[in-house]
């Protein structure tokens, strides 16, 4: 009879795989007082926590402690750890040095308040809440008249979307130029991997983008693409080819594609490039009865097709290789049409908020 009572107790006992250290240093502490062994305490414990347990190397070792006096079941504070020195004084005194010089170091903290790395590391990164970050590329040092005519631009444009609404969005036709190799290496963030602590580590290897290549020019707006053409080989982009583009190719795609834009009306936002800004390309813009958005110089946060096509096109395509100018326009073509219209829409109606942000920067550039 007792030996199935107690047979029964261990079918009903179940395993506590969630714990913490300190619980589990209790039960140490419990069973050492009973005079049990180290090995059979750790045997009971796996029983119970499992791949949880803590290993029999640290249970000898908090035995160890427990037969010199120790009561306590946390972890001792280390040399270095924050505490009597993380004071008002110390956190002023770290955001001012930092402010002071935003690439200081931590060990210089250390060393010029005359602390440990690790009180200073807990200053800045859990009380403060810096986090050093690398500098951003930007197309170009904006001068004060550059920021200006953006600043200018930006207001204008916002003051007509908050005057015209969702309409004045949705007339807009975006395009832009791009390079797309046969081969585009895999940018790091898509090249990551999940990995356990003894996994081995991945490798990627320094790779340069093929030197075959398409010039693609893209035209589209909150509906999706409109226009996808390429630009033959040889064939250099001049203000003359840029008209013919607008007049043979974007305007019937219009037509055909955008019933009733034509009478509504076109705005084109297109960058400053030389063949879009040229007197001819103004002049056949004006032709075609088309709108020119508002676009100031070196401003490609302000241009959709380079904040949120040509970036997620070219990750797409990351890693993959093609051998023929046919593959590579099969491969651009399929990833543009999978993408839903909400993808486009999304891209067209952040504007508003880079326009904002802009003004709101006095003309600096936006962050991604």
């Amino acid at each position: 009879m007792t030996l199935r009572r107690h047979s029964n107790k261990t079918k009903m006992a179940a395993p506590l795989t969630l714990c913490t250290k300190e619980e589990q240093r209790s039960v140490i502490r419990f069973l050492w007082s009973e005079g049990i062994k180290c090995t059979e305490i750790h045997r009971r414990m796996l029983e119970q926590y499992g791949a949880s347990c803590l290993s029999l190397q640290q249970i000898y070792e908090w035995s160890k402690k427990f037969q010199g006096g120790t009561t306590s079941i946390s972890d001792a504070p280390r040399p270095g750890q924050a505490n009597g020195v993380v004071t008002p004084d110390s956190i002023q005194a770290t955001e001012k040095i930092i402010l002071d010089n935003r690439r200081i170091s931590v060990d210089e903290v250390a060393a010029e308040l005359d602390i440990s790395h690790g009180s200073a590391h807990f200053i800045i990164h859990e009380v403060l809440k810096f986090n050093k970050v690398s500098a951003r590329w930007v197309p170009r040092m904006l001068t004060p008249a550059m920021k200006e005519a953006r600043f200018n631009a930006s207001n204008q444009l916002l003051a007509r979307y908050n005057l015209e609404g969702d309409a004045f969005l949705q007339r807009i036709v975006t395009g832009d130029e791009s390079w797309v190799h046969y081969y585009q290496p895999e940018t790091k963030r898509t090249s990551k991997q999940w990995r356990h602590v003894t996994s081995p580590k991945p490798r990627k290897f320094r790779v340069q983008s093929s030197a075959g290549k398409v010039l693609l020019t893209l035209f589209w707006d909150h509906r999706g693409p409109i226009l996808e053409h390429y630009i033959p080989k040889g064939t250099t982009v001049t203000s003359a080819t840029y008209c013919d583009l607008l007049q043979n190719h974007l305007k019937p795609a219009i037509r055909s594609k955008r019933r009733g834009l034509l009478s509504t009306g076109v705005l084109l936002q297109h960058d400053n490039a030389r063949p879009h800004a040229a007197n001819t390309t103004t002049a056949a813009i004006k032709e075609l009865k088309f709108e020119t958005v508002l676009h100031p110089p070196y401003s490609p946060d302000l241009a959709p097709s380079d904040y949120h096509i040509f970036g997620p096109l070219k990750e797409s395509l990351g890693g993959k290789k093609f051998d023929t100018e046919d593959e590579v326009k099969t491969a651009v073509h399929e990833w543009l049409y999978s993408q839903p219209k909400e993808f486009f829409s999304a891209g067209i109606h952040a504007l508003v908020k880079r326009w904002a942000t802009c003004v709101e920067r006095r003309g600096d550039y936006v962050e991604k």
